[in-house]
């Protein structure tokens, strides 16, 4: 099962599930704002067409209803105007950003005719079903897509600031990705990056390992029980270690301050100190 409705669970699975799944139901149900309209219109179908198109393996990686709506809140928390997000999929994430921007007061473009997000990915064959996406949720003078390597996107983006910096992209470049915002003052004072999948799997048996993880360091012996869909996703040594090695890398930056969120596949918080 395809997991990113927390909000519409049949009482069926509901009743089969963990307390600590069932406390995630419960508190995304508990975090709909219906005054606020915090969940999106669009959502739920861009979610089924993701499923149908692209199979639950893949629909994985769409943000979930409960973690949208988190980040939601914290650009309504920070008054935040300006949006970038590295890594666009199928535009869930984007989607659930245009509509905080909304009640933000953002209109659209700003004078210089820049919308107030914009969304970098590889695939332009997922940049143009985001866009198709973003036209059926009407937000599409809310997203610009960016569609290259995204170090090559963000080298032309240099120049510009924004208020929270999403990372949902090629796991073994976090680092890299953090390190150009971080070098070329990308993040506005008082901004959020927002790293996800921080906590895979295969990167918590990790814990207590030195970084950068050498070529014989040897991980925790754990196995786990995975949500169907989940299987197989992330799943790898290369990013098991890359994802580590850009965890402790950010915890022992003075120039940054971090929370880890236990939450999904993790979900990194960092602040700037400087």
């Amino acid at each position: 099962m395809f997991t990113a409705s927390e909000t519409t669970v049949p009482r069926g699975m509901l009743e089969k599930a963990t307390a600590e799944e069932l406390r995630l139901f419960y508190a995304a149900k508990a975090s709909l704002n219906t005054n606020l309209n915090s969940l999106p219109p669009a959502i739920p179908q861009v979610y089924a067409d993701t499923v149908a198109a692209q199979g639950e393996n893949i629909a994985v990686m769409a943000v979930s209803e409960y973690q949208g709506m988190l980040q939601n809140f914290f650009v309504g928390l920070l008054g935040a105007k300006r949006i970038l997000e590295i890594g666009t999929f199928t535009g869930s994430s984007a989607i659930f950003f245009a509509n905080a921007l909304q009640r933000n007061g953002v209109t659209g473009p700003d004078a210089n005719g820049n919308k107030p997000i914009v969304s970098l990915d590889i695939s332009e064959k997922y940049a143009a079903i985001a866009r198709k996406n973003f036209a059926a949720a009407n937000v599409q003078d809310y997203v610009e897509v960016m569609v290259d390597n995204a170090h090559n996107s963000l080298a032309k983006l240099v120049d510009q600031q924004f208020d929270i910096i999403f990372i949902d992209a090629d796991k073994p470049s976090y680092q890299k990705y953090y390190d150009t915002i971080v070098d070329n003052q990308m993040l506005s004072k008082g901004g959020l990056i927002i790293a996800d999948n921080t906590a895979f799997d295969c990167v918590t048996p990790y814990i207590g390992t030195p970084a950068p993880v050498t070529e014989d360091a040897v991980p925790l012996k754990a196995s786990f029980t995975r949500f169907p869909g989940q299987m197989g996703l992330g799943f790898s040594e290369e990013i098991a270690k890359a994802l580590h090695n850009f965890n402790e890398y950010v915890r022992k930056d003075p120039r940054s301050e971090v929370v880890m969120l236990p939450l999904f596949t993790g979900i990194s918080l960092i602040r700037l100190l400087q």
